[in-house]
């Protein structure tokens, strides 16, 4: 593993017997840190103890239980004759909070950093360590980037144990598996990796956590950063896992065989496998009736179709197949086009970087500001580019419409792919007229034929096609025909 730019230098091994002494050795370490707090409590004339703790990571409870207050406060400030010993602490101690003990400087400083209370008793040299974690966090919400009118209502947080509560409230059993890593040099972050033993292939579980394994790097603080490390080809457009906020998504697929990876600090949960078909499926589509989830993906489906191809098409055949329009629609077109400056391609790629930017602005803006924004201005914009003959009527409608349809990918990750390709289909478009989108669109899914996610091909089950399995990719089929989770994952070996 990479060695951080600084490295901690540790005085020494283990921590000697005297309070004193290990006071130092953590001040030392933890110089110009304001928030590390040292408080000394004298239970009897014969035993001193320190705590050393991080203020605002541990729980203030653990000083206002009855057992602490009754015992070590009243000790402190009656002086109490009675003899205390080391055993008499980590008895009382155990009552209060589960411990364990320590001797590693290394070991005690990186668990002081991760929210947990160091007792320290005056003659031992061994730390007593209370798992006492207790930080202000985010109440779970509803879901802010993937809305449903049916369904839970419940988001992911930022703290890693109230997510794999989510989890474990949804699937109560004991093959759920809760496997813990750290990853980070310098962050030391908490990461779970979770699954169904039985249903998850041993060989998938294994590819997994051989690539979680190989992660180096200085600092994890979402998702994203372990997902570069892990996928199967860094520079593809496609995404080779989605992130979701839903427990409800998590838990469905953790029950197909899949595998989920929580990182402390994000709401985002990585799934993976995954194929394409997976952009095109929404909570909901399980939540409603078949009948109504069918219409819904095919409708994705051809939004999907337009928001890619819409504006390639617009400029291929008004600037090299006019002959395909019809003849009372071409005058038109022609019309409308008079007085442009540009020709057709640098008139869409103006348009859509255009409402690309408005989009990222929309974003980035606050909530009471932002949506008025990327509305407004993109009216008041194309209106006013059209009445100075920048552009034409005709490209603000194609550009306008492309960017609706491309909103209806429920998977936000997965529509990014789509708003990248679009810009390289509309220069051979304008070069090559259609001859250029057939080519660009071979060269696609080429590319998407030879991707896999985990070993498992990208536009399984439709190639290799498996009727079997596509009961729940170009249709939903009914509850009652859904009576078993998908057999993608256990259909073929997986492909190394």
């Amino acid at each position: 593993m990479r060695a951080s730019r600084n490295p901690v230098v540790y005085p020494r091994e283990t921590i000697g017997a005297g309070l004193d002494e290990n006071e130092a050795l953590l001040r030392q370490l933890f110089a110009h840190c304001y928030d590390i707090v040292y408080q000394r409590v004298e239970l009897s004339e014969a035993c001193t103890m320190l705590m050393v703790y991080v203020d605002g990571l541990i729980d203030k409870n653990v000083f206002q239980s009855p057992l602490f207050q009754s015992w070590v406060l009243e000790k402190a400030h009656s002086g109490a004759k009675q003899a205390v010993d080391y055993p008499t602490v980590k008895e009382h101690f155990s009552v209060v909070r589960p411990i364990r003990g320590e001797s590693s400087l290394r070991e005690i400083t990186e668990s002081i950093l991760q929210a947990h209370l160091a007792v320290f008793v005056q003659g031992e040299n061994e730390a007593l360590l209370l798992d006492s974690s207790g930080w202000e966090h985010r109440a779970v919400d509803e879901p802010a980037s993937e809305m449903a009118i049916r369904g839970p209502r419940e988001s992911f947080t930022e703290t890693l144990q109230v997510n794999t509560s989510l989890i474990r409230r949804r699937i109560q059993t004991p093959q759920l598996k809760l496997k813990p890593i750290k990853l980070g040099t310098m962050t030391k972050t908490n990461v779970v990796i979770a699954y169904v033993e039985g249903q998850v292939r041993p060989e998938l579980l294994e590819l997994v956590m051989r690539r979680l394994d190989g992660v180096r790097t200085e600092a994890v603080l979402e998702t994203g950063y372990i997902e570069e490390f892990i996928e199967d080809q860094s520079f593809s457009p496609f995404p080779q896992t989605i992130n979701t906020e839903r427990p409800d998504i998590v838990a469905a697929n953790l029950m197909e065989g899949k595998i989920a990876i929580l990182t402390d600090g994000a709401p985002q949960v990585l799934i993976l496998p995954i194929t394409f078909w997976t952009a095109f499926q929404a909570a909901e589509d399980y939540y409603e009736r078949f009948m109504y989830a069918t219409l819904v993906r095919w409708t994705r489906y051809i939004l999907f179709v337009v928001s890619l191809y819409l504006p390639s098409l617009y400029v291929a055949v008004t600037t090299f197949h006019p002959q395909l329009l019809p003849t009372n629609f071409l005058p038109n077109i022609t019309s409308a086009r008079e007085g442009v400056p540009f020709p057709g391609v640098i008139e869409a790629l103006l348009m859509e970087f255009l409402f690309e930017g408005l989009r990222e602005a929309g974003v980035r803006l606050p909530k009471a500001v932002g949506s008025a924004v990327s509305i407004v201005g993109a009216l008041v914009i194309g209106e006013a580019a059209v009445k100075a003959g920048i552009v034409s009527a005709p490209m603000v409608i194609i550009v306008s419409i492309t960017g609706i349809a491309s909103f209806a990918i429920p998977r936000y990750n997965m529509s990014i792919p789509f708003r990248i390709l679009r810009f390289p289909l509309l220069i051979v478009s304008g070069a090559l007229g259609l001859y250029g989108i057939a080519v660009g669109t071979l060269v696609i899914l080429v590319h998407m034929a030879r991707l896999e996610s985990f070993g498992v091909p990208y536009l399984s089950p439709i190639a290799p096609f498996r009727p079997d399995q596509i009961k729940d990719v170009l249709i939903r089929a009914p509850r009652v025909k859904l009576n078993s989770f998908k057999a993608i994952l256990r259909g073929k070996p997986l492909r190394r």
